[in-house]
């Protein structure tokens, strides 16, 4: 191997922050040529104003002088043709035609559907911190925030005002927080402003474009943070994903739980699978020992019995009330991150550990396998 043959081959390992895929098996790496310990490395980004240009363009510049023998380096960056993007969407679709949704009963995707009956239960924070958990042990995470009027997974992740997805022609790229992709119609509002008088069919449209026009890659899990209760979009998400996996969260606050349950039973109607229930701010101990219980107890358990007629639905989480659980959440660093040590925290990573092993059969489902 020639001194430049090294050069790109490091060079080409360089992974594009958006696609998480190597730039030289998304043909992103032209020239490169060492001259006297002085390496020219020319590269295409995807498109004029790629927000990842500056990290992509560094981890370049590093990967080659890392290369023994190379003293000096030269980055040149250009764009790709129009021929080139379409041709690296085709291949990212892997032969999928546009505007089609990769997350059907085929798909190796778990999807899981956060929903609750009533607002204020903890809901957004949970999925959040879950899906980090889920990303921290190795998986490939994707969360779709489809509480359209209350948005908030954003700012719980600390996806800064202002971040829109990166545009590839038609495909739409997730910005990726804490190893977490992520899409929400936040992204697409200005600072402030708010969704209203949108009802079922630009609701439904919404969510669908979402589930079609955002390239997620290959995921393990995609989570939905879900809107309270049971309306337009648990309809359109039952129609949509009608495979998907429910996981109910309520508070132990009988005024919370008694409600919790309509959306369990909501989701059964559509075909989906109530996997379990996550009761949050729960009691948590005092320095001294003294054990709180604000919200009361025993609702997250009366929500899995009253679940559980005819298959067995699990408690499978209580997450006790945390006050470094709510400042991680206004700082847009989730508890599992910031403080994983908290009892919160590790009840949320034993809930990713439960749920993280647990993957999808294959029985009785075609496999993407193509012979060639």
């Amino acid at each position: 191997m020639t001194l430049s043959d090294a050069v790109r081959a490091a060079v080409s390992a360089v992974t594009d922050p958006e696609l998480r895929r190597p730039i030289g098996e998304l043909d992103m790496v032209r020239d490169v040529a060492v001259d006297g310990g002085r390496a020219q490395v020319s590269i295409a980004l995807t498109i004029v104003g790629c927000p990842a240009a500056a990290r992509i363009e560094s981890d370049v510049r590093a990967a080659a002088a890392s290369v023994p023998g190379v003293d000096e380096v030269e980055v040149q960056v250009g764009v790709m043709t129009p021929a080139e993007r379409a041709a690296l969407t085709e291949r990212l679709r892997d032969g999928r035609p546009a505007r089609q949704m990769p997350f059907g009963p085929d798909s190796l995707t778990r999807v899981i559907l956060i929903s609750s009956g009533k607002g204020g239960v903890g809901k957004s924070t949970v999925t959040a911190n879950l899906a980090v958990a889920l990303a921290g042990r190795g998986l490939a995470v994707g969360l779709v925030d489809a509480d359209v009027h209350g948005f908030s997974i954003p700012g719980l992740l600390g996806i800064p005002a202002g971040t829109q997805p990166t545009r590839i022609d038609d495909l739409m790229l997730p910005p990726v927080a804490h190893g977490v992709k992520t899409i929400s119609i936040g992204m697409f509002l200005r600072d402030g402003e708010a969704v209203v008088a949108w009802r079922g069919p630009m609701l439904h449209r919404t969510v669908q474009q979402f589930l079609t026009d955002v390239f997620f890659g290959d995921l393990d899990v995609l989570l939905i943070d879900m809107p309270p209760g049971t309306g337009d979009i648990a309809i359109s998400i039952g129609q949509i994903l009608p495979h998907a996996e429910v996981l109910v969260v309520t508070t132990p606050q009988a005024a919370a739980s008694d409600v919790a349950i309509r959306s369990g039973l909501v989701a059964r109607q559509t075909g989906q699978k109530v996997i379990g229930v996550v009761e949050n701010m729960a009691a948590f101990a005092l320095p001294d020992g003294t054990v709180v219980d604000l919200f009361g107890s025993g609702g997250g358990q009366a929500v899995a019995d009253a679940l559980s007629a005819g298959e067995q639905v699990p408690l499978l989480a209580s997450i006790p009330l945390s006050p470094a659980l709510r400042a991680g959440g206004d700082a847009g660093v989730p508890v599992v991150i910031s403080e994983p040590t908290d009892a919160a925290a590790i009840a949320i990573d034993d809930l990713a550990r439960t749920l993280g092993t647990r993957r999808r059969s294959l029985s009785g489902r075609p496999l993407p396998v193509r012979v060639s």
